[in-house]
Parts: C-alpha cells; structure tokens; sequence
C-alpha cells in the first residue's frame, strides 16, 4: 500500500493524462508519485533524461550502472 496518493493512468486528465501519453504504455509507479503535480512530474523526467542521455564523459552503461548501485544500496528496486 502506498503513503503517497498515485494516480493511474485511466485517471489521469489535462497536464498528467497528456505527460501519461508520451510516456506510452504502463507508467511505473516511482513516476506516478509526482502525478499530484504534472509539473514536478515533467522536471523529474527531465532530470532523467539529461542524466541518462545527453552528452557525458560517462558511457550509457556506466550511467546505469551507477543507477542500478545506488539504488540497490538504497533499497530501492527502481
């Protein structure tokens, strides 16, 4: 049971329905905990995406990498 109020994707209406869309398919929960505010939502995907895919002197691999350590040394499975 989540502490955090989640909205699902057959919920979702305006801002979060179209951020929802342009994620395609099943949406995972670790984002639907900023779907009470869209905008928090977009900056987080944005942070994600300048993390994992812009220019950098790591390679993709060692950027997951370094995401899949620490969240396994948070005890986190995301």
């Amino acid at each position: 049971m989540s502490y955090i109020e989640l909205i699902d994707e057959n919920d979702a209406e305006g801002q979060l329905q179209e951020i929802y869309d342009k994620l395609g398919g099943r949406v995972a929960n670790i984002l639907k905990a900023s779907s009470l505010f869209p905008e928090s939502l977009e900056a987080h995907l944005s942070l994600y995406k300048t993390l994992m895919f812009k220019k950098s002197p790591l390679s993709r691999s060692q950027r997951e990498m370094i995401a899949t350590t620490v969240s396994s040394i948070n005890g986190c499975h995301y």
